[in-house]
């Protein structure tokens, strides 16, 4: 009786953790505020005082990250917000 090893596949890279990229709202003199707020609330689907919060923190510093997940998500997210009128970029995470 012949025994058969099983195969087994090249090992590739891990799929259950996919680099995290961060949807970054940036300032602008185009939008007021309120509009940032409901846009950002509505399509990040976060609570609007967290809203108010990222949008506080773009007018202040320049810029905010308002969401970390994987690349195709975040940037589905950020053409979403630039659908809207607002700047915002796609950036890979740091750490």
């Amino acid at each position: 009786m012949t025994t058969v090893a099983p195969s087994v596949a090249p090992s590739g890279p891990k799929m259950d953790r996919l680099p995290p990229f961060a949807v970054v709202l940036h300032n602008d003199d185009r939008n007021e505020m309120a509009f940032v707020v409901q846009s950002v609330s509505q399509i990040v689907r976060m609570p609007v005082q967290d809203a108010y919060e990222r949008m506080i923190e773009a007018h202040n510093q320049g810029q905010a990250v308002v969401l970390q997940t994987h690349r195709e998500h975040a940037e589905f997210v950020c053409e979403a917000l630039q659908s809207k009128g607002l700047v915002a970029t796609v950036e890979r995470s740091r750490g």
